[in-house]
C-alpha cells in the first residue's frame, strides 16, 4: 500500500452524532477527541508524514460564545492530555492558522506542547486553529506586500514559490489526501492553495465514529487513483516520429 505522505481531514458531524443520540452538540465535540487519537496514531503507525486536521475554522467564530469557550477549553485539556500519547509515538505537534485570535491560556498550551515535541521525528500533527484558506492566502499577499515596500523583494519576483514561501507553514509536505467525513462534498474554505492535486475522499462516517479501519478505505481508495498533475497515462503519450 503506498502510504499518502500528508493527509489532511476536515472532521465534520460531531453535532449531528450528538443530537441523533439525544445529547448535547458538546457530547459530539468530546467523542471526536477519541477518532483524533486514534486517527493520529494510526498514521503514526503507518508512517504518515503530516496529518493536518480542520480543528477550528475562522468562520467558527459566528457560534454561540458558551460553544466556542467549551471548544477553548476542550483543546486546551486536549493539549495537556494528549502529550504523552504524542511522545509515545515520536509525534512532533503544529498549529496553522490566525492563532493570535486564541485565548492566551490556549496559546501558552500550544506552544508548550510544540516545545516539548520538537525534536520528535514522526508524524506531525498539525491543528488549523482560527484558519481559513482564504485567510492564509490574505496574509501570504500582506507579507510579500510588506516585503515589496521594504524593498526586500520586486513584484516581478512574485511567483508560486515566493507564495509557498508566505503559507502558514512554508515547509509543508504536498498534500496527497483530503478526507472530509460526514458526507459533505464541499471544501470549507481549507487549504485552497495547498488542495490543487490533492484527492478528494468522503465518507457518510460522522467524525466520532471514524475510525483506523475507515482511514484505511480513504488510503485503499487513494490508492486506486491515477495521479497524472495535469499530464497523460503512459498509454496515452504519443508516439516519438521514430516508432
Amino acid at each position: 500500500m503506498n502510504t499518502p505522505r500528508h493527509i489532511a481531514i476536515i472532521m465534520d458531524g460531531n453535532g449531528r452524532w450528538a443530537e441523533a443520540r439525544g445529547m448535547r452538540r458538546v457530547k459530539g465535540h468530546e467523542n471526536g477527541i477519541d477518532s483524533v487519537r486514534a486517527i493520529a496514531e494510526e498514521c503514526a503507525r503507518l508512517g504518515v508524514e503530516q496529518l493536518t486536521l480542520y480543528a477550528f475554522s475562522e468562520e467558527n467564530w459566528k457560534r454561540p460564545r458558551l460553544e466556542i469557550e467549551f471548544l477553548m477549553r476542550m483543546l486546551k485539556r486536549f493539549l495537556v492530555k494528549e502529550r504523552d500519547t504524542l511522545m509515545r509515538n515520536d509525534m512532533r505537534f503544529g498549529t496553522i492558522g490566525r492563532i493570535d485570535r486564541l485565548p492566551k491560556d490556549v496559546r501558552r498550551e500550544l506552544d508548550k506542547t510544540r516545545e516539548l515535541t520538537s525534536k520528535n521525528r514522526g508524524t506531525k500533527l498539525c491543528l488549523a486553529l482560527s484558519y481559513g484558506g482564504r485567510a492564509e492566502l490574505a496574509d501570504a499577499m500582506t507579507r510579500l506586500a510588506e516585503k515589496v515596500k521594504a524593498g526586500e523583494l520586486q513584484p516581478d519576483q512574485i511567483d508560486e514559490a515566493a507564495i509557498a514561501r508566505s503559507l502558514y507553514q512554508p515547509d509543508m509536505p504536498e498534500l496527497d489526501l483530503v478526507i472530509r467525513t460526514a458526507g459533505e462534498m464541499r471544501l470549507s474554505n481549507f487549504l485552497l492553495w495547498q488542495v490543487s492535486y490533492a484527492e478528494f475522499y468522503v465518507t457518510d462516517t460522522l467524525w466520532p465514529d471514524f475510525r483506523e479501519e475507515h482511514l484505511h478505505a480513504a488510503i485503499a481508495d487513494f490508492n486506486r487513483r491515477e495521479r497524472r498533475f495535469g499530464g497523460l497515462k503512459a498509454a496515452e503519450q504519443p508516439k516519438s516520429a521514430a516508432g
